[in-house]
């Protein structure tokens, strides 16, 4: 590659970054239609992008599926610190060839000033799971982990962005991975993954990821508002405070990513599982679903309700989710986020919200068969209208105004019974 030349060399590329550590490499055209939801986001961070190169460094099996759960963060950590460097020595790679070139972050840092904005995918400039599948490095099994078809999901993602074209593109592989075995959904403390499919993402973002963003805004909370130390500990336990600490200087620590490890899938993982499954699953998921820890859920959410049911010897610590939004933007756009459908699963109804104040705004809730859909403006009759000043709803939902109050000041005003108010809080725990 000449200094001159705006045509990545594909092959000297991928040599280089294999060399430096990668284990796959794929490229993919800025213009590809699978990126067009991230083509504006990835342009103004970096307006030269052409191109996009997709890479993953695998994880040591072994320690991702320990049940010490300091073991399986330290790999994460590591193997994450690596996918940065490769990043950078791309990005160093281009730069010395006269090619203007930008490497995200693996995960953090992120653009964190957009969390509680009801879009979590704003936190971060490019999505590398679609990148990645787009690059042919694999596809998301059942646990929204991508799974790569030779090292299963035992990966960390990398993107590189690059001001040059490309001659040709990597292509999707033409298969799913995914075993559909439903191992990950046997792993899993909180119940996040459904056997049909589904994913209940507070539930996971509440457990798993308890001392990133909401998980730490809460502890905050608690502290703040603990007037003794006697207070403070009643809630939060000294083991506690230590794992909060651990995260703070050694980086979060995840308190499961249980469905990572028992994942089978991928030509370099599978045998073992083929060859005897309850072996495979005495000595992988057993382990992880018989281990006694703290389950963080929301009172009166799907996660609570499916820990008790599934886990009684996993003691369930109450938290906050962390999660009340800042803007009515980001109620409306974060209600997929946070709705329970097993606490709706007796509902069925319509509501029209009208906003005034300082956010303007309607918008039409439908909650029907334990789902959730969400359109502006007004749509068909609706069972409670609810019309609120946009400051005071929002001091509702972070419960800094009390609802009577509101009622009483006609700041929020329902056109229909309460019991739907009632009902609809109860999706959204």
């Amino acid at each position: 590659m000449s200094r001159n030349n705006t045509v990545i060399d594909l092959e000297a590329v991928k040599a280089e970054m294999m060399a430096w550590g990668a284990d796959d490499v794929g490229f993919v055209s800025l213009d590809r239609p699978e990126l067009a939801k991230e083509k504006d986001k990835i342009l103004a961070a970096f307006p030269e992008t052409k191109t996009l190169i997709a890479f993953v460094v695998r994880m040591n099996r072994g320690s991702s599926r320990s049940p010490a759960r300091s073991v399986a963060n330290l790999e994460f950590h590591h193997t994450g610190e690596m996918v940065n460097a490769v990043a950078r020595r791309t990005v160093r790679f281009f730069e010395d060839q006269g090619i203007a070139a930008m490497n995200p972050a693996m995960g953090f840092p992120m653009e964190m000033q957009h969390f509680g904005q009801g879009d979590p995918s704003q936190m971060w400039i490019v999505s590398h799971k679609i990148v990645a599948e787009a690059a042919g490095l694999g596809k998301m099994g059942i646990h929204r982990n991508v799974i790569h078809p030779r090292f299963g999901n035992f990966i960390l993602l990398g993107t590189v962005l690059v001001g040059a074209d490309i001659v040709t593109e990597s292509q999707p592989i033409d298969f799913n991975p995914c075993l559909s075995c439903k191992l990950c959904v046997a792993a899993c403390p909180v119940g996040a993954i459904g056997s049909e499919g589904s994913f209940n993402a507070s539930s996971c973002f509440n457990h798993n990821y308890r001392e990133f963003m909401g998980g730490f805004n809460d502890w905050v909370d608690t502290v703040t508002e603990s007037k003794t130390k006697k207070a403070y500990h009643a809630e939060v336990s000294s083991a506690e405070t230590a794992s909060l600490w651990q995260s703070l200087s050694f980086g979060p620590n995840y308190k499961a990513a249980y469905c990572l490890a028992v994942c089978p899938a991928g030509e370099e993982v599978l045998q073992p599982f083929l060859e005897n499954r309850p072996a495979f699953v005495s000595q992988y998921v057993k382990p992880l679903r018989e281990k006694v820890e703290s389950i963080y859920a929301v009172k009166g959410s799907d996660a609570a309700d499916y820990a008790k049911k599934r886990f009684p010897h996993k003691p369930i610590r109450y938290i906050g989710s962390g999660l009340t939004p800042q803007t009515i933007e980001a109620f409306l756009k974060g209600m997929f986020i946070a709705f329970q459908p097993g606490q709706a699963k007796d509902l069925s109804a319509r509501y029209h919200f009208s906003f005034t104040g300082q956010e303007q705004a309607q918008a039409t809730v439908r909650i029907h068969e334990q789902r959730i859909e969400v359109t502006m403006g007004h749509e068909g009759r609706a069972d409670l209208h609810v019309t609120a000043d946009s400051r005071t709803w929002l001091r509702f939902l972070a419960k800094e105004y009390p609802l009577a109050l509101a009622l009483l000041s006609l700041k929020i005003k329902l056109a229909g019974s309460p019991r739907w108010l009632v009902a609809f809080g109860k999706c959204f725990p």
